[in-house]
C-alpha cells in the first residue's frame, strides 16, 4: 500500500519507537499528512515550494504528530527561508561560502549514531578563522548539511544531537558573536527545521560563553532550555549522556580524534561535479514572493563590526566568575 512505501527502509523496532515516541500511527499517516496540508490556505503569504507526502512527514514526526504544530513548523520553515533570501539564494554544497565551511569542519558530522540511533554533530568552536568564514557561512553549511541528513526517515525519527567544544575559543572570537545573530541561528534551528534535538552539549566552555548564553536565553523554549547541557571540563557527564564508544578522543571517546574534511567530503564527493545529487535544486530554484527589501535586511543582520576596545577594556576580561560553576557535573540554569 502507499502507506508502507512512506515508511518504506524503516526496521520495525524504529517503526515501534515512532509509535510509542511520536504517536505515529501507519493506518492514518495519509489523513494526519493531508490535514496539515489543508492548512496551506491559511497562509497565502508563505510559498509552500514543497508540500509532497514525504517532506510533510518530517514535519509531523518533529512535533510528535501535532498536527497544528507540525503546520506552524512548515510555514515558519518556509517564511524563514522567504525573509533570509539571502542566506539561501546559492544552498548547496559548492557555494564558495558554503564549502569553506564544511571543508574547516563546521559542522562535524561522526559516522556512527549513539545508542539511541542519534546522528551526532560536532563544532570545534576554536577552528572558527573569522577572516575565512562570515558566521552565515557556518549557519548556511549547518542548514545545509542537516538538509541532506534529515532525508534519512531513521533521523526524522530518532533525530540529532549537537557537541560544541568551546576549547580555546577567545574572547575575541566571541565578541563577535552578537545577539542578532544568535537569534538568527537559533530561529533556523529551533523554530524552522524540521529535525528532533536529543540535546546540546557545551564542553569547555569559558566564563564569556556562560554569559552568552544567558543572554541568549529568554530565545530558547523552556523544551530546548532543558536540553542544553553546560558540562565545562566534566567529560564524565557528558559520558552518562552519550557513550564513549561513540566519541572521538577529544571528548574522552573510544573514537580516534576527528578528522576535520570527513563530512565535507560525504557532502561534495570524491570527484564532485556540479550534478552533485545534493545539490538542492528544489532551493535555488525557489520563486519565492518578494518580501519588503527593508524586511529582508532587518532579518538577515551582517556580521556587526563591534568596536573591540570597548569590550576588551571592560572589566569582564580577566576575571574568571565561571571557574567553580564549569567543575559542576551538570549546571542546571534557571
Amino acid at each position: 500500500s502507499e502507506m508502507t512505501h512512506l515508511q518504506a527502509g524503516l526496521s520495525p523496532e524504529t517503526i515501534e519507537k515512532a509509535r510509542l515516541e511520536l504517536n505515529e500511527n501507519p493506518d492514518i499517516l495519509h489523513q494526519d499528512i493531508q490535514q496539515v496540508r489543508d492548512m496551506i490556505i491559511t497562509r497565502p503569504d508563505i510559498g509552500f515550494l514543497r508540500t509532497d507526502d514525504a517532506f510533510i512527514l518530517r514535519f509531523l514526526r518533529a512535533r510528535k504528530f501535532h498536527q497544528t504544530e507540525a503546520f506552524r513548523l512548515l510555514a515558519q520553515y518556509f517564511q524563514y527561508r522567504q525573509l533570509n533570501l539571502d542566506m539561501f539564494k546559492n544552498f548547496k554544497a559548492d557555494d564558495p561560502g558554503i564549502k569553506r565551511a564544511l571543508t574547516d569542519g563546521f559542522p562535524g558530522v561522526l559516522e556512527n549514531r549513539d545508542h539511541c540511533g542519534r546522528k551526532i554533530l560536532l563544532l570545534f568552536a576554536s577552528n572558527w578563522d573569522q577572516s575565512r568564514n562570515s558566521f552565515i557561512d557556518i549557519l548556511r553549511a549547518i542548514l545545509l548539511s542537516l538538509e541532506v541528513l534529515i532525508e534519512d526517515q531513521e533521523l526524522q525519527i530518532n533525530g540529532f544531537i549537537l557537541i560544541i567544544d568551546w576549547s580555546n575559543f577567545s574572547f575575541k572570537q566571541a565578541s563577535k558573536l552578537t545577539p542578532s545573530i544568535l537569534k538568527l541561528a537559533i530561529e533556523g534551528l529551533q523554530d524552522s527545521f524540521p529535525a528532533r534535538f536529543g540535546g546540546v552539549h557545551f564542553v569547555n566552555q569559558p566564563w564569556y560563553i556562560h554569559a552568552l548564553y544567558t543572554l541568549i536565553k529568554p530565545f530558547l523554549k523552556d523544551k530546548t532550555r532543558k536540553r542544553i547541557f553546560l558540562h565545562g571540563n566534566n567529560l564524565n557527564s557528558l559520558h552518562q549522556l552519550i557513550h564513549p564508544e561513540c566519541l572521538p578522543s577529544e571528548f574522552g571517546g573510544t573514537l580516534p580524534p576527528y578528522d576535520m574534511g570527513t563530512w565535507a567530503r560525504t557532502l561534495l564527493g570524491p570527484d564532485y561535479s556540479d550534478e552533485n545529487e545534493y545539490t538542492h535544486t528544489s532551493y535555488n530554484a525557489m520563486h519565492v514572493k518578494h518580501v519588503s527589501s527593508n524586511l529582508e535586511r532587518e532579518a538577515s543582520p551582517k556580521p556587526m563590526k563591534r568596536s573591540q576596545s570597548v569590550v576588551e577594556a571592560g572589566t569582564l576580561k580577566h576575571e574568571d566568575h565561571g571557574e567553580n560553576e564549569n567543575t559542576q557535573p551538570l549546571l542546571a540554569l534557571d
